[in-house]
């Protein structure tokens, strides 16, 4: 058996090439949009793809199903519950799909979605299972919430319910020796608690997991509803993008370079601006209504809290950045990027040309010291953007809260006639919502250099210990 992992860091997403060094069949499972890593293994090692499985409907990225029945004509495969658009391998409960001496088992296994199923992997039809790709069902260290894309029938409640069963059930009723191998690990919004490692067992989990001990129905479910991230704004949209025809992800596309003339009429025509640089380079200079999401970061995911899947968008980068930028962006659906413009930042001079000089702006953002001052002065309102359980261990006395998958849709609830100054846990997130808030027209926000982390490190006495 070959058995492949593919994992990204910025989207937490694992991917997964199972294949067969006898018969040279294989199948991709829950592929992202840009497959060339699939097709460039697959032929590497001989191998024809001839399915790609989804364990489930994605709302994080669009899935890249499309792109390779585009690219090798195999055939696409759901649990039975999904309806497509497209033609679609139904898989049912216990059947079994043979690659040769590769056998792959379809289990059922809804709760974080009614259509999710898991793989349970055999290197022989008569042996022992060696691994079960568990997609957002059993997460290391977690297991998948019910809330992100029930597409189906019946509440939340009910897909709690459902996963009760099939943690329970199905998956802890695996051997301890099988490896447990999820769509995602830490960082994803997909659940609350995820371990870094990428490889676990049914026996680990049941020793370590919280979310998989023994426990009541009804207290699981009041585990898996509550105290989960906020879901960011395009996570619907994606989902519903996985059910559809949509088009294919276009490997060969050239981005547009933009002069400054281009993008001073951008700007005045209000598209959306997204700057990839580092918080620090964006605060030195920038231009005005632009977003700072920063490529270091989880940039994908976080572009889709602060744009919508339609919008148009322009992108400032680093020379050699702008590929990058936009395929990551295509990962998640938005392939609307107009163009680039890329910058030079040094310490003496300005990264953008003369055209550009008047839509410039500088932001200056608070030291711990600087913070503490005005809130004591009462000059400030200070708005924490960070999620849910971050705040429970400890916050800011006195801040207001929305996490920043929220902040789109709730910044009207901000008070007004004080200057906002915003906090995240390091100072990244804050800079996306500070820039996101200034967009919307509250001019003079800023943001706090180093974030909660280093708000604690000075053991000001302006902070509590629970919310």
């Amino acid at each position: 058996m070959i058995l492949e992992q593919y994992y990204l860091e910025c989207l937490s997403h694992a991917s997964y090439l199972i294949g067969d060094e006898q018969t040279k069949r294989a199948i991709v499972v829950d592929p992202r949009r840009d497959v060339t890593d699939y097709l460039d293994e697959a032929e590497r090692r001989g191998l024809r793809i001839e399915g790609v499985i989804n364990t489930h409907f994605h709302a994080d990225f669009v899935s890249g199903h499309l792109e390779l029945v585009a690219a090798t004509g195999a055939w696409i495969g759901f649990g039975e519950a999904a309806d497509t658009d497209y033609p679609i391998r139904r898989l049912q409960h216990g059947e079994h799909i043979s690659l040769g001496n590769v056998d792959i088992e379809i289990l059922s296994t809804p709760g974080h979605t009614w259509e999710s199923i898991s793989l349970l992997l055999r290197d022989g039809a008569d042996t022992e299972p060696t691994a079960v790709l568990t997609g957002d069902s059993l997460f290391i260290g977690d297991v998948g919430r019910p809330d992100l894309a029930n597409l189906g029938t019946g509440t939340n409640t009910d897909l709690a319910r459902a996963m009760y069963k099939t943690i329970h059930h199905t998956l802890l009723a695996l051997p301890d020796h099988v490896q447990v191998m999820p769509a995602h690990g830490a960082g994803s919004s997909c659940g609350k608690n995820m371990s870094t490692d990428l490889v676990s067992t049914i026996g680990q989990q049941r020793l370590t997991n919280p979310s998989v001990q023994p426990m009541a129905e009804a207290d699981f479910v009041d585990l898996v509803t509550t105290g989960q991230p906020a879901i960011p704004q395009y996570f619907s949209t994606d989902a519903d993008l996985n059910r559809r025809n949509r088009a294919v992800y276009d490997r060969s596309r050239q981005l547009r370079e933009l002069s400054a003339e281009q993008m001073v009429r951008g700007v005045q025509d209000g598209t959306r601006v997204i700057d990839t640089r580092s918080p620090e380079e964006f605060a030195a200079a920038h231009l005005q209504g632009a977003v700072n999401v920063g490529l270091e970061g989880r940039f994908a995911e976080t572009c889709g809290m602060v744009t919508h899947v339609d919008e148009p968008i322009i992108l400032v980068t680093r020379p050699g950045d702008e590929a990058e930028a936009a395929m990551r962006l295509a990962r998640i659906g938005y392939d609307n990027v107009q163009g680039y413009f890329n910058t030079l930042t040094t310490d003496r001079v300005t990264p953008f040309p003369s055209p550009l000089i008047g839509l410039l702006e500088q932001t200056e953002r608070l030291t711990v010291a600087e913070l503490a001052t005005a809130l004591q002065d009462g000059r400030i309102t200070l708005l924490d953007v960070r999620n849910q359980g971050e705040r429970d261990s400890g916050y800011i006395a006195g801040s207001l809260h929305i996490p920043l998958p929220e902040l789109a849709k709730r910044h009207n609830t901000l008070p007004q006639g004080r200057p906002l100054v915003v906090h995240c846990r390091s100072g990244w997130r804050s800079s996306v919502a500070a820039s996101l808030l200034r967009a919307n027209g509250y001019e003079g926000t800023t943001d706090l250099l180093g974030g909660y982390n280093a708000w604690q490190e000075t053991e000001t006495p302006v902070c509590d210990g629970a919310r």
